[in-house]
């Protein structure tokens, strides 16, 4: 992991490490017209955060170890 993260994809990651979010809400809050701000899926892609199915609440986006990884890396 690069200590020169993007600073998008840690401000992204910082907040679904408060709690796990849900996929709409991750859709509806990070989404963006511009096909090169692909911030949730450059996370995704680099393993920082993933999907997971909950009991009760559906499809969330949580924090990897990886991200909290990532986190502590960038004193978040």
């Amino acid at each position: 992991m690069s200590c020169n993260a993007d600073p998008l994809v840690l401000d992204f990651v910082e907040w679904v490490a408060r709690e796990p979010r849900a996929y709409a809400e991750v859709i509806s809050t990070w989404k963006t017209s511009c096909p090169r701000l692909t911030i949730w899926e450059d996370a995704a892609d680099r393993g920082y955060v993933a999907r997971e199915t909950l009991p009760g609440v559906g499809l969330v986006i949580a924090v990897t170890e990886g991200g909290e990884k990532l986190l502590r890396t960038n004193g978040r």
